[in-house]
């Protein structure tokens, strides 16, 4: 049996100011023919569909065709609610599209139930675990004692209790511990939304989305990444469809075909006369790409932007690197944020900006607002 594995779609998307709408219409027609070249038999879709909780008009009605789309091609289509997205509105019509062949998550009840897909091998069950977080997981699971992202998954995957003698697939949407992330993905402070890689040893293969670069987390877990480039730190990533063959118990197989955008997104240095010099970008796409140029001036050049995009007409983000950005940079550094608790990095970020501590009632509100935003209650 054949899939197609995508994930973080971000509909609706922009970046640095600029709309990625019609770059998001281009991919996913370019997913669509691979999709016609390689048949599958579904389509998975592992979270983040949209970019905000509240998707534009623009962005649903992108998603709509798209599964209207899908749904002409006699696919099988699931799709799970990822960090971005909000549950209950990913869901609305769920039920009445299962008939169409396209499978949208519930939000998260206390249990999964499988959808089972057959071929000559026999069944194949597929669950949809949407994003969940320790306090999601908790309420259905009084007795059980979960702290960690980890005991959450552990929990929900248990109350799933998959027939290890046939082929299971999930669709998931969390942080496995040891992934590589990018710029683009939002960070826990602390690693706490990491989840052990060994809650998901039960399935024949775990497709995940959150982490935007593609990656094999072992020979079964794998995360397939964003279509699209969405920061400046993913522009040396080849983006890729995932395609994923089972064939009888205990055979896998993954592969990628290659997508190419409308838009690249690439990073340039060098000095300003340089980067304005005709020879130098006249046989590149560099005039159409989304770019961040990086100036190595020591003195700022007068309106930079304005005068580059001359050029390079979607230039996103204009940086310097010369002695003083280096000494700021050195100063930055000094100052260990990872090790930071939150309450710590939000203190000396408010004493930088307004020149005197927080008060001890300002303390207690930003702590409860703090606890309750990582337990998921806010």
């Amino acid at each position: 049996m054949k899939f197609i594995h995508l994930s973080d779609l971000h509909l609706g998307k922009r970046l640095n100011e600029f709309s990625l709408l019609e770059d998001q219409k281009y991919i996913l027609l370019k997913i669509l023919n691979v999709i016609d070249g390689e048949k599958p038999d579904a389509v998975l879709i592992a979270g983040d569909v949209y970019d905000k909780s509240v998707p534009s008009a623009e962005a649903v009605e992108l998603f709509d065709e798209f599964l209207v789309r899908l749904a002409e091609r006699n696919l099988q289509v699931f799709v799970i609610s990822g960090n971005h997205d909000s549950p209950e509105r990913l869901a609305f019509g769920g039920r009445l599209m299962d008939a169409s062949g396209v499978h949208l998550t519930p939000v998260y009840r206390g249990r999964v139930e499988p959808i089972t897909l057959q071929d000559s091998f026999g069944p194949v069950n597929v669950y949809m675990l949407p994003f969940v977080k320790p306090a999601h997981v908790r309420r259905f699971f009084p007795e059980a004692e979960i702290e960690s992202y980890t005991d959450a998954l552990r929990a929900a995957i248990g109350n799933m209790m998959p027939n290890d003698t046939e082929r299971n697939i999930l669709l998931a949407h969390q942080f496995v511990t040891g992934a590589e992330r990018s710029e683009s993905e939002e960070v826990s402070v602390g690693g706490l939304d990491n989840v052990d890689a060994a809650v998901f040893e039960s399935f024949d293969y775990a497709a995940l989305g959150h982490i935007h670069g593609p990656q094999n987390i072992s020979e079964t877990i794998r995360y397939c990444g964003t279509p699209l480039k969405y920061s400046f730190s993913e522009a040396r990533h080849e983006k890729s469809v995932t395609v994923v063959e089972l064939g009888e118990k205990g055979t896998l197989s993954i592969r990628t075909v290659p997508l190419t955008p409308l838009h690249d997104m690439v990073e340039l240095r060098g000095r300003y006369e340089e980067l304005m010099r005709k020879s130098f970008y006249e046989n590149t796409s560099y005039q159409t790409d989304y770019v961040h140029i990086t100036l190595t001036d020591e003195a700022d050049v007068p309106e930079a932007m304005a005068r580059l995009r001359t050029v390079y007409q979607n230039l996103m983000k204009l940086s310097y690197d010369n002695a003083r950005t280096r000494h700021l940079s050195q100063i930055d550094r000094a100052e260990d944020v990872e090790a930071k608790a939150p309450m710590e990095v939000f203190a000396a970020f408010y004493e930088k900006q307004n020149g005197t501590e927080l008060t001890e009632e300002q303390v207690a509100l930003l702590q409860g607002l703090i606890e309750k935003i990582w337990e998921g209650e806010a």
